[in-house]
């Protein structure tokens, strides 16, 4: 196993909720993405994030562990959930709160908390420096 595919790995073994995204918690730069994170605002989920767009290997490494070949994608105690259309379906369905009711227990509905994980040494070009 690739060290990076071993850092991503322990992410998502050690994030609650981790959504593997185009670009960041605060700035998606695919629709898709965003709908992801917008799933995960609806229900109150706290959440991080890995941006995927600085390092290519990152989106080849993820796809090769967990046999899923598009962005965005969200792991609830480490257990992929699926990309933006799923995680909708999940969230519109009632299904996602208790998924994460049975993996998380019931204190995530007290967070809410946001974060970028970095798993990169790269930049990513396209974000927006002010």
């Amino acid at each position: 196993m690739s060290e990076l595919r071993e850092r991503i790995r322990e992410t998502i073994e050690r994030e609650p909720v981790i959504a593997f995204v185009k670009g960041t918690h605060e700035q998606a730069y695919c629709g898709n993405s965003e709908r992801a994170m917008q799933a995960l605002r609806a229900v109150g989920a706290p959440f991080a994030t890995v941006d995927v767009l600085p390092d290519p290997a990152i989106r080849q490494e993820l796809s090769a562990l967990s046999n899923w070949p598009t962005i965005p994608q969200v792991f609830v105690g480490g257990e992929l959930i699926g990309g933006a259309d799923i995680v909708q379906e999940l969230a519109a369905s009632g299904e996602l709160e208790a998924k994460l009711d049975e993996k998380l227990g019931g204190g995530w509905r007290n967070g809410g908390e946001e974060r970028t994980v970095s798993l990169s040494d790269r930049e990513n070009p396209l974000r927006i420096v002010p």
